[in-house]
């Protein structure tokens, strides 16, 4: 069994959907994870935030103008009048069910069920396609298995024992299509795994029914050695380790999403990056070894924060940094990098909804600064402590970008660097030349 999970882009039109069917074709058994049509959930996004201002003028003209965009793509997807009517029954069902759920009192329940919407009108509208065509496929519901906890973490016991019974129960199938992204909670109501989250339900899946292979469709060849948006000529990475993939997709390689491995790599399933614009190419293979010692790669996040906690008191004194990290275990707000010394801790943090809040608390026991507008700019690889140049070339590279800090010796796969964002650009150029 295989999982192929593809992006909004890969069903966004009936083209991109005619093209899907020659990507799933043949190769043993498999379940196909599709995301919403690209755009789609942006839309709902809107829609959602329109009911909650109670202007249901312009949440209904939203409405209109999504669905439009739907009877437009069935119209060129389907060449049967019985495949065309039944998809634009489909159609008119769920945005019947948007203009109801936006009508009256508008709540985060209604709008998790807004936000399934465009997984389940994807997912379905491939499946008729697939039907009109004579190919053999079932449609499994994901809210039928996929479920999170009370703390928001996938419940494993739970869609595994529901997945595979749900397999089971068809054995003589071998093409299976699922919504990705979305789920039910603890209470069984519909929620969802947040942006990107069709990436977690396939190495979720794939994780619990034992997959031979997870495969990421987008419309890029692989995860690149530096961003291509930034960097010309950048190079597709033959090969990563799940630790490597995981620090790379944390800090800025948009193409995984950073969760997703996790799954995968307790169960040492290969995940394999793939571009549906170009099938042929190799993509990148993702695993548990490590392919040598060597520097593989640039990425960088933006949208940090810096915050510098300075205090006298500090001076060898025990249970400072304690006071310091329960304050944003209080808020829960992840820190990605840290430096200290003697008298002072430097952290960043990439979420600033409770920055407020977080520094009032410091500022109860310590000094504070606060900076923002930075990037972080990490160096990933197999990057053993007691292999000597690693360093010399990373900083070497970096002699003419001001730092802000640095942090080296916490991972053997990452060496990060905080810069002002306005120096970015400058930074990855100067790797890219230094390093690669």
């Amino acid at each position: 069994m295989k999982i192929l999970k593809f992006g909004g882009t890969s069903v966004g039109s009936a083209e991109r959907m005619r093209a899907l069917v020659k990507l799933i074709g043949g190769g043993g058994p498999k379940i196909v994870v599709l995301s919403a049509m690209s755009g789609t959930t942006n839309a709902l996004a809107e829609i959602a935030a329109a009911a909650y201002a109670g202007d249901n003028k312009k949440a209904e003209a939203l409405i209109n103008a999504l669905e439009r965009k739907y009877e437009a793509v069935a119209g060129e997807l389907y060449a049967g009048e019985d495949a065309l009517s039944k998809a634009k029954g489909l159609i008119r069902s769920h945005f019947s069910l948007l203009r109801s759920l936006t009508a009256g009192a508008f709540t985060l329940k209604e709008e998790r069920a807004v936000l399934a919407q465009g997984e389940l009108l994807s997912t379905a509208m491939f499946h008729y396609h697939l039907e009109e065509k004579n190919i053999a496929s079932v449609l499994l519901p994901a809210l039928d298995f996929m479920r999170i906890d009370a703390n928001g973490e996938p419940d494993m016991w739970y869609i595994e024992t529901n997945a595979v019974r749900a397999l089971a129960g068809r054995p003589e199938n071998d093409l299976f299509i699922t919504q990705g992204y979305i789920c039910r909670n603890a209470a069984g109501e519909i929620d969802n795994l947040k942006r990107g989250g069709s990436d977690y339900t396939a190495t979720i899946l794939g994780a619990a029914v034992g997959a031979e292979e997870i495969q990421i469709w987008t419309d890029i060849d692989g995860m690149h050695n530096n961003d291509p948006r930034v960097v010309e000529n950048t190079r597709p990475l033959a090969e990563l380790s799940f630790d490597e993939a995981a620090e790379l997709a944390y800090f800025g390689a948009k193409i995984l999403h950073p969760t997703c491995i996790l799954p995968a790599r307790e169960k040492n399933i290969p995940v394999r990056l793939l571009n549906t614009m170009k099938p042929e190419a190799k993509g990148t293979l993702i695993t548990g070894r490590s392919t040598g010692e060597s520097i593989k790669a640039v990425a960088a996040k933006d949208g940090i924060t810096a915050i510098k906690i300075r205090s006298a008191r500090m001076l060898l004194a025990y249970g400072f940094l304690r006071a310091v990290f329960e304050v944003f275990e209080r808020y829960k707000t992840p820190i990605d990098m840290i430096t200290t010394s003697e008298v002072a801790v430097s952290l960043t943090i990439d979420d600033r909804k409770n920055l407020e809040a977080i520094v009032t608390e410091l500022k109860a026991f310590c000094s504070v600064e606060v900076d923002d507008d930075l990037s972080i700019i990490c160096v990933v690889g197999n990057l053993t402590a007691e292999k000597e140049g690693y360093a010399l070339k990373i900083f070497e590279s970096l002699k003419n970008v001001p730092i802000r800090m640095i942090s080296y010796g916490g991972s053997e796969n990452n060496v990060s660097v905080l810069v002002k964002t306005a120096l970015k650009k400058r930074a990855l150029l100067a790797l890219n030349e230094g390093l690669f």
